[in-house]
């Protein structure tokens, strides 16, 4: 009887706990606010950083900036200076060096007539200057870089017309992908540069001053054509001779002295002490005086 009196006992007090859930949801409701706080208290700390950096946007934009009174003043915006006109001068001589030019690629156009019609030879004209590209097979064997005769013959032509002016030109020398390998030719980059500066010679004998010219060999790197065929590749292997618009440069002077007090003189190494002077070899001066003649 007693064991049935706890029993529901027991019962009614686990039937009258309906509020258990309580305790977990004040602590939930605890922890959350004290979560908010932490927040508005973060927010509060940087709120004036972000009023500062604000701000700070807002006068760039309007180009206004402050001072230390805290007083506005106006900060003009950045402006790029204008490009300056060319002088009249200028364009006159931007005017004879495009007339120069064309009156250039016209002469030699005529001078390598024979062989622009078999297509062998082309010359354009463009933004920068006058591009003149020969076959490779017109001037040289194969594996070679003498000039024929004939090319020779024709070049001599083209470096006339070129000796007259100015403008710097660069000899370019192409070859296909095959490789070659030979005493003298390594490699396409030895036979191509080979070959450009065979040209650059017959042009200084012909009269081009030495200081417009450049020889370059690009071997195989720069193709105007597909290396898997036969016609690609003669294609391919060229010389290119460019002529720019531009006038060419000064040759540089003998250097300049530097001056005692530039600091790249802390570099250098010192200057050569000078020569002692050697010896007069011939008799003193009073000797001399009493052995002349009275």
């Amino acid at each position: 009887m007693v064991r049935r009196d706890r029993r529901e006992r027991r019962k009614d007090v686990e039937q009258d706990n309906h509020e258990r859930w309580l305790v977990s949801y004040a602590d939930f409701i605890t922890l959350l606010f004290a979560f908010f706080v932490v927040m508005y208290s973060l927010s509060s700390v940087n709120e004036g950083k972000y009023r500062v950096l604000s701000d700070s946007m807002v006068q760039a934009f309007r180009n206004i900036n402050l001072n230390d009174s805290g007083q506005q003043i106006v900060v003009q915006p950045i402006t790029m200076a204008p490009a300056t006109p060319s002088t009249p001068e200028q364009e006159a001589q931007r005017r004879d060096n495009a007339q120069r030019l064309r009156s250039m690629a016209d002469e030699i156009r005529r001078v390598l007539s024979p062989l622009t019609r078999d297509g062998q030879v082309n010359v354009s004209e463009g933004a920068f200057g006058i591009s003149v590209e020969i076959n490779a097979s017109l001037l040289f064997a194969p594996a070679e870089a003498v000039l024929g005769a004939d090319a020779a013959a024709a070049l001599r032509s083209v470096g006339q017309v070129l000796a007259p002016a100015s403008f710097p030109i660069t000899v370019e020398g192409h070859t296909d992908n095959r490789p070659i390998s030979t005493v003298r030719f390594p490699s396409n980059w030895e036979l191509s540069a080979m070959r450009a500066a065979s040209v650059v010679r017959l042009f200084i004998e012909t009269g081009v001053s030495p200081d417009r010219l450049t020889a370059t060999g690009y071997a195989d790197q720069r193709p105007v054509a597909l290396n898997g065929t036969e016609e690609g590749r003669a294609r391919n292997r060229r010389v290119t001779i460019l002529i720019e618009s531009r006038t060419a440069d000064a040759a540089p002077g003998a250097p300049g002295q530097i001056a005692p007090d530039d600091p790249i003189s802390a570099i250098l190494p010192p200057a050569p002490a000078p020569a002692p002077a050697e010896p007069a070899t011939g008799p003193a001066p009073d000797a001399a005086a009493a052995t002349a003649p009275q």
